[in-house]
């Protein structure tokens, strides 16, 4: 593939290379908002650190306990879910802008699976952050799952064709 052919891929005016960007966007916004959300779930229970230092007397814990360090349900539900996001994420990025770069699917079918990708993690998402059995997890993140063997499929085939 010629320096020109890539480059034109990897622009905002290919429709597909805008989905991934769009689906991408989104999945880094999700993954790095977990890391917010911990940090807010430990304010509001004012527990759940990781460290000893955090549990130092400051403007934002003034009245340190050693407690603080235990486990806190809350807190680890969304640590937890963080952790799914850093083990699947980078998969689906990497999948998504080689997908973009080897394969010419049509439109419809880069958005159907770009955007059911997103669409199955933030389901997972809201699976988990609300306690819903490992059997609906798991289901939402089969969809995703698929989603990416197939694009990698798809990949591989495409490169193997080369």
């Amino acid at each position: 593939m010629s320096w020109q052919k890539t480059m034109d891929k990897l622009s905002l005016q290919n429709p597909v290379f805008a989905t991934y960007v769009i689906a991408a966007t989104i999945m880094i916004l999700k993954g790095v908002s977990m890391s917010w959300l911990t940090v807010v779930r430990m304010m509001q229970v004012k527990g759940g650190f990781r460290s000893p230092e955090d549990i130092k007397k400051t403007p934002l814990n003034p009245e340190p306990n050693p407690k603080q360090l235990q486990p806190n349900e809350r807190v680890e539900r969304i640590r937890r879910i963080q952790l799914n996001d850093l083990e699947n994420l980078p998969f689906f990025l990497v999948a998504g802008l080689l997908f973009v770069l080897t394969t010419e699917p049509s439109l419809l079918i880069a958005r159907c699976l770009m955007y059911g990708y997103v669409v199955s993690r933030l389901l997972h998402f809201a699976a988990y952050f609300t306690a819903r059995t490992h059997d609906t997890r798991a289901a939402l993140w089969t969809v995703g799952s698929v989603i990416l063997i197939f694009m990698t499929c798809w990949t591989l085939i495409a490169a193997l064709a080369n």
